[in-house]
C-alpha cells in the first residue's frame, strides 16, 4: 500500500498536502493531565477494542503501535512522517498510534487528549480529509462515549480545542513568501480571521525546505464546516500571492532562476555528505522551479516531498538500524541522494 507522500498530487501545487485533526476525550476517564498510568492502559485498549476488533474494512487495515516500547529513532521518524505529534513521542505514560496501512489515518491516544485522530489527503483535498476523520470518529463512537457538553460541544484538554475538537491544516511550500520575507505580515494578516501559521511537524517546529502549516486557531462557537470553508479561503489567498511572486521572480530575473536550480541539482548530483537543512533547501529549490513553470526540471527517481522525508535524520538511523553520528548521517544521506536522482 503506497503511503501518502508518494502520491503525485503532493507535488502539483503550492499545496502538499490537507490534514484534519479531531481531539476528543472517553467521559469515564480523567483527561491526560490527571490520567493514572492503570487508567491510561485501560483507555488505550477501549479505544483499540472499538476498532481492531471491528468488522469493518477499517479495522483489517490498522496497526497498533506502543510509543513506549520504541526508541527515539523509531519515535522522531513517526514525527519526520507526520504519523505522530512530537508531544506524543515525549510522553511518559502509556500511549500508542493506531495506524492507517497508507498512513492515511492515525489516532495517537494518550497525547495531549486521550483520542487525536488525523487524517491526511495528499494535495488540496481537505474534504476527503475530513471525511476519513469524521468516519473513524464515528466508528470509535459507537462502542465509547465521549466527553460532551451540549453547552460547549467536545470536551478538550486545552480550551483552544473545545467544541468541535477540529484542527483543519494545509501543509504548504512557500518559498517567495519566505524569501521575501512577506511571512511575518503574512501571518498577522491571517491570525484576524482565525488562522496561524507553524513549522513543518506543527505548534513549536520550525519550516524546513520552506515548508509550513497553515490550520485553524479556533473551534468553539464554529460547525466543522465552517472552520474548513474559512481555512479554504485563505489558504486560496495565500496559494494565489505565492504563485503571483514566483512568476514575478522569474519574469525579471529568469537566468537567475534557472541557474538557481540547476546549481542545487548540481549539488544534489555530486555531494559527498550534506545535511539535511542544506538538503531540503535544494529540493526546495528544484519544486519551486516546477510550480515556476521552468522547463527541464531535473526529475527524481522518487517524488520530491517523500525525498524530503526519507533525508530526515531519524528515518535515515531507523533505515540502517543503527545510530550514527551526524557525519555519518551527512554522508549516508549525500550518497542516497545521488542513488535517488541516478
Amino acid at each position: 500500500m503506497n503511503k501518502w507522500y508518494k502520491d503525485d498530487k503532493c507535488n502539483e501545487g503550492i499545496i502538499i498536502s490537507s490534514r484534519v485533526r479531531l481531539a476528543r476525550n472517553l467521559k469515564k476517564y480523567n483527561f491526560y493531565n490527571k490520567l493514572s498510568s492503570d487508567d491510561a492502559l485501560k483507555m488505550i485498549q477501549d479505544v483499540k477494542s472499538s476498532l481492531l476488533d471491528s468488522r469493518t474494512v477499517f479495522g483489517q487495515q490498522f496497526e497498533y503501535i506502543p510509543i513506549n516500547t520504541m526508541n527515539d529513532n523509531e519515535k522522531f521518524s513517526l514525527v519526520e512522517k507526520h504519523v505522530i505529534s512530537p508531544e506524543l513521542m515525549r510522553n511518559n505514560k502509556p500511549c500508542g498510534v493506531l495506524v492507517k496501512d497508507d498512513e492515511t489515518i492515525s489516532i495517537m491516544l494518550n497525547e495531549e487528549d486521550h483520542i487525536r485522530i488525523q487524517a491526511i489527503s495528499p494535495g488540496d483535498n481537505i474534504d476527503e480529509a475530513f471525511d476519513l476523520a469524521d468516519k473513524i470518529d464515528n466508528l470509535i463512537e459507537e462502542s465509547v462515549e465521549y466527553a460532551f457538553s451540549e453547552k460547549y460541544g467536545y470536551l478538550t484538554s486545552c480550551p483552544t480545542n473545545v467544541g468541535t475538537g477540529l484542527r483543519a491544516s494545509y501543509m504548504m511550500h512557500l518559498p517567495q513568501l519566505e524569501k521575501t520575507g512577506q511571512m511575518r505580515s503574512l501571518v498577522q494578516a491571517i491570525a484576524k480571521f482565525g488562522i496561524t501559521v507553524r513549522g513543518i511537524y506543527g505548534e513549536g517546529s520550525d519550516a524546513m525546505g520552506c515548508i509550513y502549516q497553515v490550520s485553524n486557531q479556533v473551534t468553539l462557537g464554529q460547525s466543522e464546516h465552517d472552520i474548513i470553508d474559512n481555512l479554504k479561503r485563505v489558504a486560496a489567498i495565500i496559494v494565489k500571492r505565492e504563485i503571483e511572486l514566483e512568476n514575478n521572480a522569474y519574469k525579471s530575473a529568469p537566468d537567475d532562476i534557472e541557474d538557481k536550480i540547476w546549481r542545487s541539482y548540481g549539488i544534489l548530483k555530486a555531494a559527498r555528505k550534506i545535511t539535511g537543512k542544506e538538503a531540503m533547501q535544494l529540493i526546495s529549490n528544484i519544486m519551486e522551479g516546477k510550480n515556476m513553470g521552468v522547463s527541464d526540471i531535473p526529475k527524481f527517481n522518487i517524488q520530491p516531498v517523500e525525498l524530503m522525508i526519507n533525508i530526515q535524520p531519524a528515518s535515515i538511523q531507523v533505515s540502517q538500524n543503527t545510530d550514527m553520528t551526524p557525519l555519518e548521517r551527512d554522508r549516508y544521506r549525500a550518497e542516497y541522494i545521488r542513488n535517488i536522482i541516478g
